[in-house]
Order: C-alpha cells, then sequence, then structure tokens
C-alpha cells in the first residue's frame, strides 16, 4: 500500500493565508489609478487578484506540505508583482529620494556631495525638514552606498527615479534573500512582514536609503548567533561580516543594531570556545565589517573630509524639530511645551547605553530581542518617528524564527546577575536615568507666554498677518522662531515682520508676523491651531491654542 504524504501542519496553511490576505491591502489604489490610462498595469494588477483568491483557496484544500510550499512561492511572486506594479505608477519619490539622487549626480559631476545646500529639490509638495535655528536643512545626511548605487542608474531618467529603483530592487531582493533563508513552512511570513500591508513596498518608493540597509542585513541577521560557530568565521561569517559594514554605509540605523550583535556573537562564543577565542571571533567580524565600510566610504573621506563625516553624523546633529509618535508627543500635543527639550535626546541615549548594558547581563533571556531592543530608544528621541521602528521589521521576523532563546542557553553572562535581587536592581539602575530624563524634559515649561494681538485679514478665511505679544519668562535670551500648526508636525516658518531676534530675559515684545505663502487659509472648524515658538539654544518649545475667526 503506497505511503501517505505527509499532510501540511495547519499553522503552516494559516500564515500561507495570512500572506496571501496581506496582499489585498491597497491593492485596490494601484489598480484604480492604473485603470484610467495604463490599460496594462491595470491587468496585471487583475490576475494578481485571480492569483490571490486561488491561492486562498489552495492554502485551505492541498494535502502535501511540499504543494503547500510551492504555493508559498506563489505567493511570493504574485507579491514582487504587486510591488513592481505599484512602483509603475507611483515612483515619483520623496525628499530623501531626490536628495539621493541629486548626490549621485554630484558624484558623477566629480562635485562634493555633502554639505551641499540644494534648496531647488523642496517645495511644490516636497517635504521640508525644519530645525530649530528657523531654517531647513536641504544637504545629503546619509552614507554613501545609496548615491554610489544610484548614480549607475541615472540614464534611467530624470527626477528620483533612479533612487526608487534602487531603493525597490533591494526590497525585492532582501524579501527573497530572507524567503530562501528561512525554514519552508516560514517562508511566507517573509512574504507578508516584507512586501504585504503595503508599508515596506511605499518606503522603497519613496526612496529610502533605510530600505537598502535592510536588504543587506537580511542575510547577517539570519541565524546570527552562529557566526563564529567554532572560531571560525569561513566564507559566509566574512560575507555577512561584509554585508554589516555595507549595510552601516548605506543608512545610520544599522549603527545601532551592530553594538547587540556584536555583544551577543561575543556572548554566545565565549559560552562555547572562552574569553580569548570569543574576542577573536568578534574582531575579525567588526574588523571585516570596518574594512568593506571604509571601503564604501574612501573617496569621500578622502575627497572631503571635514563634510563628509558632518554629514554622516548629521541627523544626530542638525537639530531637526521634535515630531514623531514617541515621548515628545507629551511636550507637541498634551502640554503648550517645554524648556527642556534636549533632555528626550539625553533620555534616548542613556536608554540606548542602558539596553546594551541590560543585554549583556542578561543575554540569555534578552538575545533573541536584539534586533528589537536598538528601536525602543526612539521612542525617547526628539525625532521619533514610527518609520525608525518599521522599516527594519523584517529582521525581527528573521530573528523570531532563526535566532531562538535556545541558541542563548550556554551563553556567558556575569555571575553576579544570578540572584533575582541583583536582576532587579541592574534593570532599575540601568533604566532609571532615561526615565528620569524623559520626565525631566516632559515637565519642563513653555518659557514663552505668547498672546494673539491683531489679524490682518487678506480675505475673510485667510490670514495675511499676525500679530503677537511675546513675554520670555526664562532667565536667558531666547531667538524664537514661528509657526502655525493644524496638525502633526510642524509647518512651514512664518517671517517675522517686526519685532527683536532674540528676546532677552524676563522681557516682553510685539512681534508682527506673515506667512510663509502670504497668507494662512483657515482650517474647518473645530481643527486645532497652535502657535508654536521654537528656540535652539536651549532647545525650547512655547505653543499656545489660537482662536481665529474669519472677518466678516
Amino acid at each position: 500500500m503506497p505511503a501517505v504524504p505527509e499532510p501540511p501542519a495547519q499553522w503552516h496553511r494559516v500564515l500561507t493565508l495570512l500572506a496571501d490576505v496581506s496582499l489585498f491591502v491597497g491593492t485596490r489604489a494601484i489598480w484604480t489609478s492604473a485603470a484610467s490610462h495604463r490599460l496594462v498595469v491595470a491587468a496585471v494588477v487583475s490576475l494578481c487578484y485571480a492569483s490571490i483568491l486561488v491561492c486562498g483557496v489552495l492554502a485551505l484544500v492541498v494535502r502535501r506540505a511540499r504543494s503547500l510550499a510551492r504555493l508559498d512561492l506563489c505567493v511570493l511572486v504574485t507579491a514582487v508583482t504587486l510591488t513592481l506594479c505599484a512602483w509603475v505608477m507611483h515612483h515619483g519619490g520623496s525628499d530623501e529620494a531626490l536628495l539621493t539622487t541629486q548626490a549621485a549626480r554630484e558624484l558623477v559631476a566629480g562635485h562634493p556631495v555633502y554639505g551641499q545646500p540644494w534648496p531647488w529639490l523642496f517645495g511644490h509638495g516636497v517635504a521640508l525638514t525644519p530645525t530649530v535655528t528657523g531654517g531647513y536643512d536641504f544637504t545629503y545626511g546619509y552614507p554613501p552606498l545609496a548615491p554610489l548605487l544610484t548614480a549607475a542608474l541615472l540614464w534611467l531618467g530624470h527626477g528620483a527615479l533612479a533612487a526608487t529603483v534602487v531603493s525597490t530592487a533591494a526590497l525585492i531582493a532582501g524579501t527573497v534573500v530572507l524567503w530562501r533563508m528561512l525554514p519552508a513552512p516560514w517562508r511566507s511570513a517573509a512574504t507578508m512582514a516584507c512586501l504585504g500591508f503595503g508599508f515596506l513596498p511605499s518606503y522603497a518608493r519613496l526612496g529610502y536609503p533605510a530600505i537598502v540597509a535592510l536588504a543587506l542585513l537580511v542575510p547577517v541577521v539570519v541565524r546570527w548567533p552562529r557566526i563564529g560557530r567554532g572560531g571560525r568565521l569561513g566564507t559566509g561569517g566574512l560575507a555577512r561580516a561584509a554585508c554589516l559594514g555595507a549595510a552601516c554605509a548605506a543608512q545610520q540605523l544599522p549603527w545601532f543594531l551592530a553594538p547587540f550583535l556584536l555583544a551577543g556573537i561575543y556572548a554566545v562564543r565565549r559560552g562555547e570556545l572562552g574569553t580569548r577565542a570569543a574576542a577573536l571571533v568578534v574582531a575579525r567580524t567588526g574588523g571585516a565589517a570596518g574594512v568593506v565600510w571604509l571601503l564604501i566610504n574612501t573617496y569621500f573621506v578622502v575627497s572631503e573630509p571635514g563634510t563628509w563625516i558632518r554629514g554622516i553624523a548629521l541627523p544626530l546633529t542638525q537639530g531637526a524639530v521634535i515630531h514623531g509618535q514617541g515621548a515628545v508627543g507629551i511636550s507637541l500635543y498634551f502640554t503648550d511645551g517645554s524648556d527642556r527639550l534636549d533632555w528626550y535626546s539625553r533620555a534616548s541615549m542613556l536608554l540606548e547605553v542602558g539596553l546594551l548594558a541590560l543585554f549583556v547581563l542578561f543575554v540569555r533571556r534578552l538575545g533573541p530581542a536584539a534586533t528589537v531592543l536598538p528601536w525602543c530608544a526612539f521612542f525617547l528621541a526628539t525625532r521619533s518617528q514610527d518609520g525608525y521602528y518599521l522599516m527594519l521589521t523584517p529582521l525581527w521576523l528573521a530573528a523570531a524564527v532563526t535566532a531562538p532563546a535556545s541558541e542563548f542557553a550556554a551563553a556567558w553572562q556575569p555571575r553576579m546577575v544570578s540572584r533575582r535581587p541583583v536582576r532587579i536592581a541592574a534593570a532599575v539602575l540601568l533604566l532609571a536615568p532615561a526615565l528620569a530624563s524623559t520626565a525631566w524634559a516632559a515637565t519642563g515649561t513653555p518659557p514663552l507666554a505668547m498672546r494673539p494681538a491683531s489679524v490682518r485679514w487678506a480675505r475673510p478665511a485667510a490670514v495675511a498677518r499676525l500679530g503677537v505679544e511675546v513675554t520670555n519668562t526664562d532667565a536667558v535670551a531666547l531667538a524664537p522662531h514661528f509657526t502655525l500648526t493644524t496638525g502633526q508636525g510642524m509647518g512651514r516658518y512664518w517671517t517675522v515682520v517686526r519685532g527683536p531676534a532674540t528676546l532677552p530675559a524676563h522681557a516682553r515684545a510685539r512681534y508682527e508676523l506673515r506667512p510663509p505663502a502670504g497668507r494662512f487659509a483657515l482650517p474647518r472648524p473645530g481643527v486645532r491651531i497652535r502657535l508654536r515658538a521654537l528656540t535652539a539654544v536651549p532647545q525650547t518649545l512655547s505653543s499656545v491654542d489660537l482662536r481665529l475667526r474669519p472677518s466678516v
């Protein structure tokens, strides 16, 4: 009697089905935009709809594990096709893509890349990055790998097309690599995490360099505790170290992940081989990554060393205004501001250091979370946008599947934390400074008391001038910059037509402000309008709600 093939596990069916269902998200919008003028793309999307439906049926009825594995491949191909269709319809890019493309053009022309303002790239729907100094950052502020890759594709067309090709191709390549490296039953999870729901493909179409870094980190993170097993890196280990170095040369986010990975590798290898051998493994891994990173940056180190180092550190030093979904929302939305905004940044750094120390102390417990822990610190940063968390979430999946707790069971960790009271005390001591700094920042008071004094109308529902009486309640002189907001984030700065550039301590002055476009159209009734004043030294925020009524 022939053997009956083993049926697939039910959880495998469900995972395949969830990956298939995730492809519905955003697909209708692609079809709608294509149906009006790109019928070929619309037809392909319609075929993808058919594929999703057929895969959904087959996921529940196939009888063999091998058949379900082939179905996982069909879901992946459908997801890649939809990603390409979305790129064909929407590849205009964002400020990130435009900056990357311009950097590539300057590189090809032999001009400096870093520290060069390109204001003509912005406006007309392209987002600006306002700084607390009252201006905007128009320069390129990422490591150079993305422009180097983009430079080879500039022939494709104008605008940000080349940069979006690089990031979209990187996302697809990273997805395929992750899909291939995961155990067969888990592969549809890679499709869902990377290409499902539409959020990572949208970042790729916007040309974010972090997507390139994600693709390079995939082979690093999969089974990362096994790097250097037996004391030898081998070709595979060196290749993964090279990918880590290249990822660090693509965007700054891998800088925060690398210490956790290296610390984890040391702990696992020390438990296996001892102190000296573990240190050699980490040194070789870090050295190989550093060499690749330096090779990618060599041209810029030689040609523009000063502007290069300031450029790649720009996100940490540019003083961009506070923004995001993290703790800064307390001062931005729930109170009238704070005179201690710098403490959010300090809290973020303290939390990063504290989490790394906790990771080292409790690596057997926290090892599986190495790809998640670094991003917790961004929740306390002055720029706590969700992009810092979600763009590398496929790495969470890679670690969850291939770096379970069993990989860390024999890892070395200090003996001092074997007792429960010591563990609790260590956790409190390491996390308390960050939490205290956050509380100190959030409980600050707005240093500028503002009261609207007059309004000049351009038309019944549009403000042409706004007069404001400002009192500096702080003990130091402040140089305020003003803006009005009607939602999340910050609007463009208003021009100070009349009023002192610097307001002395405990002084009062009247400012007359002009909207950036010459007029400010009132939003619909019920929308919150906030007048905000930002200062750079010290970094502060003062806000007040305005009730502007249209003139009759």
